[in-house]
């Protein structure tokens, strides 16, 4: 059932503020499973994303979540926010004003639009209380790293002051360009750290989903203590599949945890995986146990 469930498809309808239903999914694991409050170790701000659960409810997630010990759920705009206040949750990654993974700041046509969303979207975010709001490379389409560099830098600069002031952080996703998200320009963590040293501003930071990055480059653990001053956030997921991240997987989470923490991050760590298990909540449950280091 989840295993189909395309993160660029849930995201484009996230925005559009519907929700899609996967075939034959039920709330059950949400509603009905008896479980007592989670005790976490505390050192590493544990958060979901919003997307792959879109077979419940936000204020059904947000419950479940809090059971669980989660702080935060990721990937939700203004229009959820209420509902995250009212369970004493963060917003870890805003989203809302992209207009699609494909279509980014490495594109000038783009621009506009971008500048507009942003330009909008940042006071918002910064009103709520909240700090980061995701942003895209979009597609190479043809164009060379120098181009797609040149061409981020130049966009993102009509927006970084205003991030500035309201502190504000943009965070560009690296994505994998294998499987996934072909063509993709972000899909390497040198090539996000490049674009944060062009920059040159704290506000602008490196989402490292750790299930990408896995994907096209491996090192994880290398590369996150090398480019860790670039990285602000990390999303999980299960290789090969992005699936539960067990031991049916290749990845060893409790280590790259460790790694984490090893660099002094303070940020969040969201659970990004499309659970196959008829039980979503205990996948969800277990992962948060499996990443409490």
């Amino acid at each position: 059932m989840a295993s189909k469930l395309n993160r660029r498809s849930a995201i484009k309808d996230l925005i559009a503020g519907t929700v899609t239903l996967a075939a034959g999914s039920s709330l059950t694991s949400f509603t009905t499973l008896k479980m007592e409050s989670v005790a976490l170790k505390g050192n590493i701000n544990h958060s979901v994303c919003r997307w792959c659960y879109n077979e419940c409810s936000v204020e059904e997630l947000c419950a479940a979540a809090k059971k669980i010990g989660i702080k935060g759920i990721d990937l939700v705009g203004p229009k959820d926010w209420p509902t995250l206040k009212k369970y004493g949750l963060d917003s870890p990654m805003c989203n809302g004003a992209e207009i699609s993974l494909t279509q980014g700041f490495n594109n000038k046509k783009y621009h506009e639009t971008l500048v507009k969303n942003y330009s909008e979207m940042i006071p918002l975010v910064a009103k709520a209380g909240y700090t980061n709001l995701i942003c895209f490379s979009g597609s190479r389409e043809g164009m060379d790293n120098e181009t797609g560099w040149n061409n981020c830098v130049e966009g993102l600069k009509k927006v970084i002051g205003l991030a500035e002031k309201h502190k504000v952080v943009l965070v560009m996703e690296l994505l994998n360009s294998k499987v996934n998200h072909k063509d993709y320009q972000c899909d390497r963590t040198s090539w996000g750290a490049e674009l944060a040293k062009r920059l040159g501003s704290e506000n602008f930071k490196l989402l490292y989903d750790i299930y990408h990055m896995q994907i096209d480059e491996g090192d994880i653990i290398r590369n996150i203590t090398d480019y860790h001053q670039y990285i602000n956030h990390y999303h999980t997921g299960g290789v090969p599949g992005r699936n539960e991240i067990d031991d049916t997987q290749e990845l060893y989470y409790p280590a790259i945890m460790r790694a984490i923490l090893k660099t002094g991050f303070k940020g969040y760590v969201a659970q990004e995986f499309i659970p196959l298990k008829k039980d979503k909540l205990a996948s969800l449950k277990n992962a948060i146990e499996i990443c409490d280091v």
